[in-house]
């Protein structure tokens, strides 16, 4: 059976392997997938271990997204594009990293109904997780692309990486957000782990916006609630993304794309159960 798996520190919460074990009985596919925790000053030796274990590939997750695009042989361009990896497929030429992150967000925006197409967008941070985003969500065309974050700095480095592809892409501090109003604002910070919400000025998002936060959990983000007192119509949280970026590494290694519906539907069950 061949065998596949998650690399992360922490590990114990994923997902993963929920959602790829529902992929495979789905599709007929005989694998195993497993979350193992690698060490923070190991995860080259963990992976590669793996690896000559008979691994066929494996999913990465923080704090080691860097490292998997740093060990591979090959990268795609969306990996090049966004600096970091979550997807790792193992060869006989070697290891490909691939990035399904920003695939995975456009797929559920899309499965949402909301379409950057003309669209003003707002991306929040400039982290790993916006990292993965910019690239697809500058092939979306949207009528302008804004990253925002703490440190601007960080911001205008990320936006300079596309400027070429996108040239209607520019950077700010979250201060400056106050100049304009935006259709789409996308939540890549953390913010939400702490319960916190990024200091978003009034003002900020358009009639209509549409709010989306990267993170999720049993109930709504500190991120959604402060969008919808600040205006958005519509606050979602990245449970979705979460399925769709996983069907995505689906499909690399194995061929066939999963129905992501109702893989979706059960976490959410789930997860309402819980409350």
């Amino acid at each position: 059976m061949d065998r596949y798996a998650v690399f992360g520190n922490p590990i114990a919460h994923s997902k993963s392997p929920a959602i790829h074990a529902r992929f495979a009985a789905q599709t007929g596919q005989s694998l195993q997938y497993e979350a193992l925790l690698a060490p923070l000053d190991g995860f080259r030796g963990a992976v590669e271990a793996f690896r000559k274990a008979g691994g066929r590939g494996a999913n990465v997750t923080v704090p080691f997204k860097l490292e998997a695009h740093d060990l591979a042989d090959r990268r795609s361009k969306r990996a090049e594009a966004a600096g970091a990896a979550n997807t790792l497929i193992f060869g006989d030429d070697g290891v490909l990293a691939d990035n399904t992150d920003g695939v995975g967000l456009m797929r559920d925006l899309a499965c949402l109904g909301c379409a950057v197409a003309g669209r003003r967008v707002l991306l929040l941070g400039a982290g790993g997780a916006a990292r993965g985003t910019v690239l697809p969500l500058s092939e979306g065309r949207p009528a302008g692309l804004v990253i925002a974050n703490r440190t601007v700095g960080k911001a205008e480095a990320l936006a300079e990486l596309f400027k070429d592809a996108f040239p209607g892409i520019r950077a700010c501090g979250f201060d400056a957000l106050a100049d304009g109003a935006f259709d789409v604002v996308i939540n890549a910070t953390s913010s939400s782990l702490s319960d916190a919400a990024p200091p978003l000025p009034a003002g900020v998002y358009a009639p209509g916006a549409f709010a989306y936060d990267m993170m999720y959990g049993r109930e709504e983000t500190a991120f959604m609630r402060a969008a919808r007192e600040q205006g958005s119509s519509r606050c979602v949280d990245g449970l979705g993304m979460l399925v769709e970026q996983a069907a995505e590494s689906f499909f690399l290694w194995r061929g066939v794309r999963p129905d992501t519906a109702p893989v979706r539907e059960l976490l959410r069950a789930q997860l309402a159960e819980r409350t």
